[in-house]
C-alpha cells in the first residue's frame, strides 16, 4: 500500500483519445442458403423471424449473425383478413418502424421513407429486414461499406446469379441521416448515381438493422419446392409465413460486405517520477536494521526499483494497477515519466 501520493494534472497529465478500428466482414450466399443444407437455419414457434448461424446452430462452435423477418404497414394493399399471419405482419413493421422511425407530431408511428427526409414522399411499406448481432456489426456498421448483391429474376428453384441488383450506401460518409431515434442511417441505392426517392432501402448504422422494400423483388419468388405461390414477392407474403419470405431471401442472396466499427476509448495518464521522486520504498525489506538494503556506502545515493503503478481516487483508493516489464532504476540522478493507458 502506498504511503506517498503524486497528483495527476488533469491538463498535463491525462489525456483522452478515441480510435475507431474496423473490421471488414463478408457474409457469402453459400453459407446462408446452401452449405449446411440450412442446419444453420433457426426457426421458432411464434414465427416472427427467422435466425442465421454460421453454423449449425446445434454445434457448439455456431454464432449468431443476423435476423431476417418481414412486414407491411397497416395501410399497404397487402394488408387483409385473408393474409396469413397478417397481425404479425403488420406488428413487425410497427416495431421495426416506431424504434427506427419514431413518432410524428400527432403521436402516430412514421413510416419508413424512401429517401429519409420523414415527409409526405414515397414509403416503404412492404419491407424485409435484416437485423445484425453484435458479434458482426460490433459498435456500428461504418459507413460507405455495405454492399448486398441479391439475385431478384430467375425461379424459386433457379435464381439468376448472372444478373444481380446491388443496394449499397453509396455517398454516405457526406450523406447520412440523423433524424432517427435510433441514431445515424443512411440510404440504400442500386446505383452509385443516387437521386432523391431512388432508394431502395435503409441502414441504420448504430442499431445495425438493414430495411429492403420488398419492391426489389419483381419476379417469382420464394423456396425452392414450395407449396404457396411463388408467382410474386406480394403473394408470399400475403399467403404464406413469414419463414417463407425468409427462405425466398436467402435462396437469392448472393454476397454482403460490410465493416464493423469498434470505438476504443482510452484515458492516458503520464505518471512522472521527478529526480526527488520515489527514490525510497515503503517496502518492509528496503530497510535490514534501519539501514538501506541497497546502499553498501553511507554517502550513496538512495535508489529504488519501479516494479508497480497504482492509481488511485482523490481520496486515496486504489482503483487501478499497472506493471513494467522490468524492474527500473530510480535514483536522485535521473527521471521517469511512465505511460499508463486505460481502454475502455
Amino acid at each position: 500500500m502506498a504511503v506517498t501520493f503524486k497528483n495527476l494534472v488533469p491538463d498535463r497529465d491525462v489525456a483522452n483519445t478515441r480510435t475507431l478500428l474496423n473490421e471488414a466482414i463478408p457474409i457469402t450466399g453459400t453459407v446462408i442458403s446452401g452449405t449446411y443444407n440450412d442446419e444453420n437455419i433457426k426457426n421458432y414457434a411464434h414465427g416472427m423471424f427467422q435466425s442465421v448461424y454460421d453454423y449449425p446452430f446445434l454445434s457448439s462452435s455456431a454464432n449468431h449473425i443476423f435476423d431476417i423477418t418481414t412486414g407491411y404497414a397497416s395501410d399497404s394493399a397487402l394488408s387483409g383478413a385473408t393474409s396469413v399471419q397478417n397481425s404479425k405482419k403488420i406488428n413487425i413493421y410497427n416495431q421495426m418502424a416506431q424504434v427506427l422511425a419514431g413518432y410524428d407530431e400527432n403521436g402516430d408511428i412514421r413510416q419508413f421513407d424512401r429517401d429519409g427526409d420523414l415527409s409526405a414522399g414515397t414509403k416503404l411499406k412492404e419491407c424485409v429486414f435484416i437485423n445484425f448481432a453484435r458479434l458482426l456489426m460490433k459498435d456500428e456498421i461504418q459507413k460507405e461499406t455495405f454492399i448486398l448483391t441479391l439475385a431478384t429474376g430467375g425461379t424459386p428453384c433457379a435464381p439468376d446469379f448472372s444478373s444481380l441488383l446491388t443496394c449499397a450506401d453509396f455517398g454516405a460518409n457526406t450523406s447520412y441521416l440523423v433524424n432517427s431515434p435510433a441514431g445515424e442511417y443512411g440510404v440504400l441505392y442500386t446505383s452509385s448515381v443516387a437521386a432523391p426517392g431512388t432508394g431502395v432501402g435503409l441502414l441504420y448504422y448504430q442499431a445495425g438493422i438493414a430495411v429492403l422494400t420488398a419492391s426489389i423483388f419483381d419476379g417469382e419468388f420464394g423456396a425452392c419446392g414450395a407449396t404457396y405461390d411463388t408467382s410474386s414477392i406480394d403473394a408470399v407474403l400475403t399467403g404464406t409465413e413469414i419463414s417463407s419470405a425468409c427462405d425466398g431471401l436467402r435462396d437469392r442472396w448472393n454476397n454482403l460486405d460490410f465493416n464493423n466499427t469498434t470505438e476504443l476509448n482510452s484515458t492516458i495518464y503520464f505518471c512522472r517520477a521527478g529526480t526527488s521522486d520515489f527514490n525510497y520504498s515503503s517496502n518492509p525489506t528496503y530497510l535490514s536494521s534501519s539501514e538501506i538494503r541497497v546502499k553498501t556506502i553511507e554517502t550513496d545515493t538512495p535508489v529504488s526499483y519501479i516494479t508497480t503503478i497504482g492509481l488511485y481516487s482523490a481520496d486515496n483508493e486504489l482503483l487501478a494497477v499497472a506493471k513494467v516489464s522490468e524492474p527500473l532504476k530510480k535514483d536522485p540522478t535521473n527521471e521517469i515519466t511512465l505511460r499508463v493507458r486505460l481502454d475502455y
